[in-house]
């Protein structure tokens, strides 16, 4: 579950928009200045303007990396990944646990099985002169 957001989406979008227009503008600052400078005027951690300005970047394609589609893709298929890995160890705990119990004689059989005194037919048992 994520965390609650600190900041509202509003207020995220204005920031990611002053921090770019500071770094494409006539200014040309470096990300980090520009978000510093946001930063300090609408009261956001830098750190946290940077990351959302780098996202951005991604997301509209002038940065590499994983868009948020795709992050949130990753993270449904990790998910999946987990929950299918777990699934199979439960099956193969329970298909070792039912071939030990087919393996096993169960009770039902020692009650049928014959004796095991060597006698098969009739031609088995000692004559009687």
């Amino acid at each position: 579950m994520a965390a609650p957001r600190k900041y509202p989406d509003e207020l995220r979008e204005r920031a990611i928009r002053l921090a770019l227009d500071l770094v494409e503008g006539p200014e040309k600052l470096s990300v980090n200045a520009a978000c510093k400078r946001v930063g300090e005027q609408l009261a956001i951690v830098p750190d946290s303007l940077r990351n959302w300005v780098q996202q951005a970047r991604i997301d509209a394609g002038s940065a590499p990396g994983l868009t948020t589609d795709e992050r949130a893709r990753l993270v449904e298929l990790e998910r999946e990944n987990r929950e299918l890995r777990r699934a199979n160890a439960i099956l193969k705990s329970a298909s070792a646990f039912f071939a030990a119990e087919l393996d096993r004689p169960s009770q039902a059989d020692r009650l049928h099985r014959p004796a095991s005194s060597g006698v098969r037919s009739r031609a088995d048992l000692p004559r009687a002169h």
